[in-house]
């Protein structure tokens, strides 16, 4: 007999397809479900006949869920498990009882509700199996083929082991949310609840319990939380209360077990589930539900610290009460609320050490999911403004997706714990609560690859016990890192990366251990979350590109013309006034809550990158390399590091190929401006301005820097200083990343064409020699026109060097390893030559250190052999090739007296001052005053503007790098100004001016007001007048050894000075008290901006043709303080500050001299008064009369020191007597006088 005959009979079949159809649902039933039922009923029939049956049974189910009853699906498709899993890549939505129109209304609606999300397609497949569960507590679906993960909202127990068809359901490929992978292996999300197809259980199954079913005697919670403290052995009790939470399930030592609590109006008990066929209880247990629990036992919890807690059976089971209440919340629960919490929710809030501990708010939330920040780290967006952290609880089965409606109950609440999120954020611990309440409808976004994804930093949290501030940082970090850092790597790398930068940059803090136990357990509840650092001063991470452009636009949007004029910027010409705004320079420090000064934001920057030689020969400085870009770098050396107790220049050649953290770091901008102001009322008028350009670079010290990824020497060079103890394990470990990242060992392959790619193993030779002075990087002819560099210039320097040994041969690069015995033997002097792009050496290589010259792929020691063997002539010349490398060696003990006689070269600038024998001299000071040197000032007109853009065009140069392809490399960093003048102080006050002509000189970076220089090289002359001053030579050099540091400027006070006593002093600049002998003269006039003449009438009385015109005061006076007489000039608004008139007094004065032009007082003798009809020369007088002493800050002119003679009468006696002029004086500051009490 045909066993489809049956169901033939029994339904009306309209078409073959339909008959093929029910045919195919026979063979599924018949292969795939009939094998794993069993049961008293199954027993003695057949399998065609148990086959037939519930192919009737599913058929009548499915009639009955369809929207057309008339006929059979025969559109869908039917599948077993292991089908499902194999051939369905995608997401999709699979609902039987939805029409088309339907479902593109339900589809639309889910677009809408979330903009930008695409909704699940639709997929015609029917899916029979029985629900079970495993050890681990999943709901699965189960046939013959398989079984699959099986995710449900609100699961009732009376479905386990049952027979069931799915009407409704998504399926979910595991990691695939649009893509299809090959490998992928999906889940269930049941949306509506399945129908129950018969009574069959799956073999070796237990009989679920039955609904409404009652235990004999129960509790309240009341009562068994009194039984609970007084423990009867053997004691069984039946509790029935309401849910108030459910912990999640943990996995420690290889035992699972979940917590869950009953509460009533007064009372909370806690409940162990440890036995592994009660884990299914989790999805089943909601907060709020109304259970009893049957056969619970009291024991004791020895890791709760002894206390008693009820534990499940392997006899016990749960039921669904149905009383009035169950649709009410627990009394102990907190209120459900949505995301229009804000800030006004009350915290408690304490101040410890300058930062905000904060007291989080436990509370409950249902919202919906819109952005999914981060499945591995546990971070997620709800509402599109509340952050959810989901990392201090295990990692969820199911991860979240965007569009899931979700219930948090017992969650914490918390304000503005990392500024790079939102506001307010959301974190559950064990005690918390997750329920999805709706699963979500759309396709969701593709995983974001930038952010964490394989669980290392939850996995690093459990360990640490770090704070939420903390984590959530580290989070971002991690994020940021991944698209900024230059090497390729993996995202396990970043992670640990970005966690040892938190421990470095924030600290670990105090790791409080985590008891789980008391954290799920405890009343009142206790955990990680209820304080939290907030509103504190985070770290933000910049990459290098964007803080380039950052500076670059604050550099033009915060420059004002005006204030790079002097206080008497009013008075100058124009030709003064162009050359006073042609260079100016913004300083902005890193940290706003440590140094004072302007910052580029309100939070703390932070840098990571790769410590590189310089893009081309000509830089001076070290830059700092990352993938989205690159920057110079002015950094200066370690003060601890050097004996002699003097900071130097950074001398390192281990610190090359580094990976590094720069936390503390001033940012510089250098902004040249080309211009032809007329005057400087025209100084708001852009079109004055005909070319403009800005460099921007970075200064820190080395203490700043932090170590991220050791180069292969600077593991060398810290194992041999001791700082860090490396063992075997991390050894290896380094080494791996030596060798995934080579670029590192050799910073110079990716930055010449010209180097070979070289092996750990390769060969080559090596001498180790001494470098006693350096010249200066210049540009040198070579005769020959290169292809790339313009018209045959190259950079070059020498250093002369003594070679301490014999050349020697290796099998591996040496690096910077400690010198051996071999390395040692004679010394012989060279001369080492540095050219072209080997020229990039010269930031690391200084004057008394000791250095291995490597030259690689080579085992002929005659490429190095005349630096070690005797000759005819005294020295031998060296010249490094671009694939010669540099390391810095270890201090010799025997050359000890060496370094300081090196050291002791470095003179001040009052030895410099003082002594008269050296010529050539090398000294360190700090820059006082830093002046430019424009050859405009030589002409007047339109002229110099010529002549400016003719010599720029000479000697340009640029911090711009271009791709190696390229057969030119331009670099173009126009720099408008033929020299500088720098006044250079040491600490006794006493100050040189040095002049550096840029003809020649490559423009250094650093050269600013605060910054210590060591200029060495520099040609030391003397004036007409007898002061000393020093230039540059084509060999001079000059390097930063520490940059400003305003929080520990350690600058003198001017001193005071007696006037009897400054010319036998070199002070230049002091403050002086006295009173007033007389004035010399007064002169106030409207000048040409153009040519300086007076203006008269509107009009210069030269150029009729210029209408600008500037107002300029001069005043000479002499000043006696009892020991000495002074000329004293006044000009600008000093003297305005003279005559002691307000500024409205002194605009009406400019304003009576416009028709005049000019009007010069000489007043008489030492006296004021005046027999002229002139009223504006006797307000002038009247205003000179009432100055008598004054307190001032001034310069003194140097002179020729020549004296006069001259005649003292005292009564019949006439003496004669040589007597020094007075000196002249320029007024820099005036200070008002203390009042007498």
């Amino acid at each position: 007999m045909d066993p489809l005959q049956p169901v033939r009979d029994q339904f009306n079949l309209h078409s073959d397809a339909e008959v093929k159809w029910l045919e195919e649902l026979f063979n599924l039933i018949r292969d795939q479900i009939c094998p794993v039922l069993s049961g008293p009923d199954t027993s003695c029939q057949t399998a065609n006949q148990r086959a037939s049956n519930l192919t009737v049974c599913v058929l009548k189910r499915i009639q009955k869920n369809m929207s057309a009853t008339h006929t059979l699906p025969v559109s869908y498709r039917l599948v077993c498990v292991s089908e499902l899993l194999s051939h369905q890549r995608l997401a999709c939505v699979i609902n039987l009882s939805w029409s088309t129109h339907q479902q593109r209304t339900l589809a639309k609606e889910a677009e809408l509700s979330l903009p930008g999300q695409q909704a699940l397609p639709r997929a015609n497949l029917l899916l029979i199996g029985c629900l079970t569960y495993n050890q681990d507590g999943e709901w699965r679906l189960m046939d013959a083929s398989g079984s699959v993960r099986c995710e449900v909202m609100s699961p009732s127990p009376l479905w386990l082991n049952r027979l069931v068809f799915l009407p409704h359901w998504h399926y979910i490929p595991q990691n695939a949310p649009q893509q299809a992978q090959p490998d992928a292996r999906g889940y269930l999300e049941m949306i509506g609840s399945p129908v129950l197809l018969s009574p069959g259980l799956v073999h070796g199954s237990v009989t679920a319990p039955v609904a409404g079913a009652r235990p004999g005697i129960t509790v309240s919670v009341t009562e068994a939380a009194a039984l609970v403290h007084n423990r009867i052995r053997g004691q069984r009790l039946s509790v029935s209360g309401h849910v108030a939470s459910v912990c999640p399930l943990l996995v420690i030592a290889g035992t699972s077990f979940f917590c869950f609590t009953l509460t009533d109006k007064t009372h909370t008990i806690p409940v162990l589930v440890k036995d592994s066929s009660k884990l299914w209880w989790t999805q089943c247990l909601s907060v709020g539900m109304g259970v009893c629990v049957t056969a619970l036992r009291v024991c004791v919890l020895k890791a709760w610290r002894g206390n008693n807690i009820l534990c499940v059976t392997e006899h016990s089971e749960i039921h669904k009460t149905h009383t009035p209440a169950e649709d009410t919340p627990p009394a102990m629960s907190p209120p459900l609320m949505t995301s229009h919490l804000g800030e006004g929710q009350p915290e408690m809030c304490l101040v410890q050490s300058a930062v905000r501990i904060k007291h989080s708010r436990v509370i409950s939330y249902q919202g919906t999911v819109t952005e999914v920040v981060s499945e591995g780290a546990g971070l997620y967006i709800m509402d599109k403004v509340m952050g959810l952290c989901l990392a201090y609880q295990p990692t969820l089965r199911r991860r979240l997706r965007v569009g899931d409606k979700v219930q948090l109950h017992h969650v914490h609440f918390l304000y503005r714990p990392c500024p790079d999120f939102p506001p307010s954020m959301l974190c559950t611990c064990l005690r918390s609560t997750l329920t999805v309440t709706n699963f979500s409808g759309v396709l969701g976004s593709v995983p974001n690859h930038s952010c964490p994804g394989d669980g290392v930093l939850p996995r690093l949290l459990v360990e640490k016990s770090t704070a939420v501030s903390q984590y959530l940082w580290t989070c971002h970090l991690s994020s940021q890192l991944k698209c900024s850092l230059l090497c390729s790597t993996t995202t396990h790398c970043v992670c640990l990366l970005s966690w040892k930068l938190m421990e470095i940059v924030l600290g670990e803090g105090q790791q409080q251990r985590r008891d789980i136990y008391i954290e799920m357990l405890d009343e009142p509840h206790s955990c990680l979350l209820m304080q939290y650092a907030a509103d504190w001063a985070q770290h933000q991470y910049v990459s290098l590109s964007e803080l380039c452009k950052s500076l670059q636009e604050d550099s033009w949007a915060s420059l004002s013309l005006s204030s790079l004029l002097p206080s008497a910027g009013g008075g100058l010409t124009r030709v003064e006034m162009n050359s006073a705004v042609a260079w100016s320079s913004r300083t902005l420090t890193s940290d706003p809550t440590g140094e004072p000064g302007e910052t580029l934001g309100r939070r703390p920057l932070l840098l990571v990158g790769v410590l590189e030689l310089p893009s081309h020969p000509s830089q001076h400085v070290l830059q700092l390399r990352d993938a989205t870009g690159v920057i110079a770098c002015v950094v200066t050396g370690n003060t601890q590091e050097e004996e002699g107790g003097g900071q130097r220049a950074f001398l390192n050649t281990a610190w090359i190929g580094c990976l590094v953290c720069v936390q503390r770091f001033t940012m510089v901008t250098e902004r040249f401006l080309q211009s032809d102001f007329p005057s400087y009322q025209h100084l708001d008028q852009d079109k004055f301005i005909t070319h403009k350009h800005c460099r921007v670079y970075l200064q820190f010290s080395q203490d700043c820097i932090h170590i991220l990824s050791p180069s292969a020497a600077m593991v060398t060079h810290l194992c041999q200083k001791g700082v860090e103890s490396v063992d075997k394990k991390k050894k290896v470990q380094i080494a791996a990343t030596k060798k995934r990242r080579r670029w590192e060992e050799e910073p110079e392959a990716s930055q010449s064409s010209s180097s070979i790619p070289m092996t750990a193993t390769y060969p080559c030779v090596s001498v180790v020699l001494r470098l006693e002075q350096k010249t200066g990087v210049t540009w040198m002819n070579t005769g020959v026109g290169l292809e790339e560099e313009e018209a045959g210039l190259i950079a070059c320097f020498s250093a002369k060097s003594t070679v301490v040994g014999p050349v020697v041969a290796w099998g591996h690069d040496p690096k910077n390893r400690p010198m051996e015995d071999s390395e040692v033997d004679k010394e012989k002097q060279v001369n080492v030559v540095c050219s072209g792009a080997s020229a990039r050496w010269f930031p690391v290589l200084q004057s008394g250190c000791f250095y291995r010259l490597v030259v690689p792929n080579t085992q002929d020691c005659s490429v190095l052999i005349d630096c070690a063997v005797s000759g005819s002539r005294s020295d031998f010349t060296v010249k490094v090739q671009s694939d010669w490398k540099f390391h810095t060696l270890t201090r010799p003990l025997f050359v000890h007296t060496y370094e300081q006689n090196v050291s002791s070269t470095v003179s001040s600038v009052s030895q410099v001052l003082d002594n008269s024998c050296a010529d050539v001299v090398c000294f360190q000071g700090f820059v006082s005053e830093r002046i430019n040197l424009d050859d405009r000032t030589k002409n007047t007109g339109h002229a110099q503007i010529g002549l400016s853009l003719s010599y720029t065009h000479t000697h340009t140069h640029t911090h711009t790098h271009t791709h190696s392809k390229d057969k030119k490399k331009q670099y173009t960093c126009v720099c408008l100004c033929s020299g500088v003048r720098l006044t250079v102080c040491d600490q006794s006050g006493r100050s040189i001016n040095v002049y550096l002509k840029l003809k020649n000189l490559n423009y250094p970076p650093g050269l600013l007001p605060g910054n210590t220089l060591m200029l060495s090289n520099f040609h030391k002359k003397l004036s007409r007048t007898g002061s000393v001053y020093c230039t540059n030579l084509p060999v001079s050099w000059v390097a930063v050894v520490r940059v400003r540091d305003k929080s520990s400027e350690g600058r003198p006070p001017v001193p005071i000075m007696h006037l009897g006593l400054w010319t036998r002093q070199s002070s230049t600049v002091g403050r002086i008290k006295g009173h007033v002998v007389c004035f010399l003269f007064l002169q106030l006039q409207w000048k040409c901006s153009q040519c300086g003449s007076v203006f008269r009438q509107s009009a210069c009385s030269q150029c009729l043709s210029s209408s600008a015109c500037v107002f300029d005061s001069t005043a000479k006076l002499v000043i006696d303080d009892g020991t000495g007489e002074a000329h004293v000039r006044f000009s600008g608004m000093h003297v305005r500050q003279l005559l002691g008139l307000a500024h409205s007094q002194w605009e009406g004065l400019q304003r009576a001299l416009k028709v005049r032009g000019d009007i010069t007082v000489y007043p008489r003798g030492r006296s004021t008064s005046c027999d002229s009809d002139d009223w504006l020369l006797h307000f002038l007088l009247l205003c000179v009369r009432r100055v008598d002493s004054l307190f001032l800050t001034c310069s003194r002119q140097h002179e020729a020191k020549t004296e006069v003679v001259k005649t003292l009468s005292r009564r019949k006696r006439d003496f004669l007597t040589r007597l020094a002029p007075p000196p002249k004086l320029t007024c820099q500051q005036m200070h008002s006088l203390p009042t007498a009490h």
